[in-house]
């Protein structure tokens, strides 16, 4: 598990990594919710990986780093990336039929266990229960909607957990090696989702404008959020990463207000606080 220091090789903290992360986390979604009307749930999970797979081709070129990995290393990487693309799909089928902010509470229960298990003193139980709660009021003031999405949302937060666990154990070595495995799984994970998806992205393939939007979902949804990950996971613990989570359906609630319309409730105001409390409670050097 990565040794949690103050800055990373750069000098950059890793917790500003996490904060770019977690803005483009729902900010290309949002705009992808904008596609559903033209391209298929499906075909748009699909243009997310595959322009974000295009770009990792041209960035780090994978096919090369592949063959240098160990048996293990490339077992892990594969894993990684058959887990972002059902992710991906479990992810846009959910916020296609539930509100994104809710499904970004749902997909947080997950790194909660994982923060849980991290937990070694008192201030850090007391952050993870502000955390929880506020998450849990974001959760529960939205629990009417499509019970499909509902189960999609859930997938998700599996997905997620695995994600994060083996997001870990790629960013292990730290600095660009991580970026380099990821580029990896993300090509696996185009793999994954094109017998799903390819079809339902066909009627976009003739639309420039269509085109474009999609190059940014990908951009912003799957190469800005993951690459900082790996940045930000190389330095922190998984339980700090975990904790560090809880920021992610605030910033969906509020990603939600400024592109979708889709307004807090004053228990979700409230619930924004807490999370926001337990965030600056954590002691990220945990005794």
């Amino acid at each position: 598990m990565p040794k949690e220091n103050a800055v990373s090789k750069n000098g950059v903290p890793p917790h500003i990594y996490f904060l770019i992360s977690a803005i483009f986390h729902y900010l290309g979604p949002s705009f992808a919710v904008l596609l559903f009307s033209s391209i298929s749930v499906l075909g748009v999970a699909w243009f997310r990986i595959a322009t974000a797979a295009g770009f990792f081709m041209i960035w780090r070129r994978p096919w090369h780093r592949f063959f240098q990995l160990t048996w293990d290393q490339q077992r892990i990487v594969i894993g990684l990336g058959i887990v972002l693309g059902l992710m991906n799909a479990s992810f846009y089928i959910a916020i296609a039929r539930i509100p994104l902010g809710t499904v970004a509470a749902i997909e947080f229960l997950g790194p909660i266990i994982l923060a849980a298990l991290g937990v070694r003193n008192l201030r850090n139980v007391v952050a993870l229960l502000f955390a929880a709660i506020g998450v849990w009021l974001l959760t529960d003031v939205r629990l009417e909607g499509d019970p499909l999405g509902f189960i999609f949302a859930f997938a998700n937060c599996i997905f997620f957990i695995i994600y994060i666990m083996l997001g870990h154990r790629v960013a292990s070595d730290g600095g660009s090696s991580g970026i380099d495995r990821l580029s990896i799984a993300m090509v696996v994970a185009l793999f994954t989702v094109t017998p799903i998806g390819i079809n339902g992205a066909l009627p976009a393939i003739t639309s420039p404008i269509l085109l474009l939007a999609a190059l940014g979902v990908g951009v912003c949804s799957s190469v800005i959020p993951y690459v900082c990950d790996q940045l930000a996971m190389a330095k922190l613990s998984r339980s700090t990463f975990s904790i560090l989570l809880s920021i992610l359906p605030v910033t969906a609630t509020l990603i939600g207000i400024l592109v979708l319309h889709q307004f807090p409730t004053i228990l979700e105001i409230i619930g924004i606080f807490l999370v926001a409390s337990g965030v600056l409670l954590h002691q990220t050097k945990e005794t």
